[in-house]
């Protein structure tokens, strides 16, 4: 940490020259100001990791250098230095995006440590920057498969709303890559280098749901031995996706309806509203319709979250994308499994087309993984593919080719005698040119070629 460089803005002269003797016998590299206005200009520069900055200083208070220092960088990294006497204000300051703060008197080992921890949160801010970027890329439309006619309806109108800030709800089976959609959204829009927060609302108990989503407070319940950051807090300033908002109790769509329409909310045991800046995408695999029929959720939530709904069509409606997303998977699992498979024979891509895929894009994607993880050939054929939770056809003609038979056979003498050519040809009764071309017909080779053990 010898380059990390740290700003000390306090009126007391004693207390600065203490701070960064201190904190250059760690190996930081520290300046100081007096005063808030010098203060401010030099965090100002962005030259600093760390302000450490006193609550009660001349010019400028130091609560409105906090707030002038995060509202030119959100993401910068305050620590208060404050007097027994206003420590209160500290708590104050935190609200407002102080990373922690430290009491006068100090002692070295404390405030060595809460330099270090304010620091290391720097640093990871910055990873999650630089992944930001990363996954910005890996999320673009473009990088979403499909040119049928109905998935390039979806990409079309997820391109127009997400430079906006639109509440959007999402149809779709299960599988059809909903949450998938939702971050594209979110890594095409402003909010991009704002956090994106998941959560399904279908998987977590009512009783607990309303916890996870706004948070709580110390002793608002028997477990609760602390305050705790709900969902929504954890999206400011980003997106947060509901997963199957269809789910939701009465009571907690009462919730997520003030949320929508004010945007503030109270933790669990407080009264104090919570003010957030959050895109909301909703998503679910129910009729909401017949469920506002039914009585089962509310109309006015649902023209809230549907203010730009989009429909994933299942992938039995889009069957033309199957061999694009099959090999886009497959050059996603080649290289992470090291695997030298190229592609798929034809008749395993008639198999997958012919498949009804219950479980979707999803469903599609875990075949074509284990298809790569266990394939022993170049190409991966259709009796590699386990549809439907077993190797059968599960829609393909029951009966194999002869050629497939042929091809099988040839794989299990080779195996049989270690992929040694001379030997396997004796066994076939051919010679071994003619095994060779038998080879090169089927694109088989020996497990080494493919990345496995062994050679001929």
């Amino acid at each position: 940490m010898a380059s990390r460089r740290v700003l000390v803005v306090d009126d007391e002269e004693n207390i600065r020259n203490l701070l960064s003797q201190i904190l250059r016998q760690e190996g930081f590299e520290v300046e100081t100001a007096s005063d808030g206005a010098t203060g401010l200009r030099k965090a100002s520069s962005g030259e600093f990791d760390l302000v450490l900055l006193d609550v009660r200083i001349p010019e400028k208070d130091g609560m409105e250098v906090l707030r002038e220092i995060r509202r030119e960088d959100p993401g910068a990294v305050v620590m208060i230095v404050t007097g027994y006497a206003t420590l209160e204000m500290a708590v104050e300051a935190m609200r407002h995006g102080a990373f922690d703060y430290i009491s006068k008197p100090f002692k070295k080992d404390e405030l060595v440590v809460k330099v270090r921890r304010a620091l290391e949160h720097e640093q990871l801010r910055e990873e999650n920057r630089k992944l930001h970027e990363e996954l910005r890329a890996r999320f673009k439309f473009e990088g979403i498969v499909g040119t049928s006619p109905k998935m390039q309806e979806v990409l079309r109108v997820a391109a127009a709303v997400a430079p906006t800030d639109a509440t959007v709800l999402i149809y779709g089976e299960t599988g059809t890559g909903k949450e998938i959609l939702a971050r594209s959204i979110h890594y095409q829009s402003p909010r991009a280098h704002g956090p994106f927060v998941a959560i399904n609302c279908g998987a977590i108990p009512e009783t607990l749901l309303e916890t996870e989503l706004f948070g709580h407070e110390k002793g608002a319940f028997t477990s609760a031995v602390g305050s705790r950051v709900g969902k929504f807090e954890a999206a400011d300033g980003g997106t947060i996706f509901l997963d199957e908002v269809g789910d939701m109790s009465p009571a907690m769509q009462v919730k997520l309806l003030r949320v929508l329409q004010e945007r503030t909310f109270e933790r669990v045991g407080s009264n104090k509203p919570v003010r957030v800046d959050v895109r909301v995408i909703a998503a679910t695999n129910k009729d909401l319709r017949q469920a506002i029929r039914d009585g089962r959720f509310r109309e006015d939530l649902f023209y809230r979250l549907s203010v730009v709904p989009i429909e994933l069509p299942p992938l039995r409606e889009r069957v033309e994308d199957i061999p694009l997303l099959a090999q886009h998977f497959l050059e996603k699992y080649r290289q992470k499994y090291g695997k030298a498979v190229t592609g798929f024979t034809p008749q395993a891509v008639r198999k997958m087309r012919r498949y009804p895929w219950p479980g979707n894009v999803r469903e599609l994607e875990f075949a074509v993984e284990r298809a790569v993880i266990l394939a022993r050939t170049p190409e991966i054929w259709a009796e590699d593919l386990w549809l439907g939770g077993a190797g059968g056809d599960a829609g393909e003609e029951r009966l194999p080719s002869l050629a497939d038979v042929e091809r099988q056979h040839i794989v299990r003498v080779l195996q049989h005698t270690e992929w040694n050519l001379e030997e396997a040809a004796k066994v076939l009764g051919m010679s071994v040119a003619q095994l060779r071309r038998r080879l090169d017909q089927y694109g088989v080779g020996p497990p080494a070629a493919v990345g496995g053990p062994g050679s001929p």
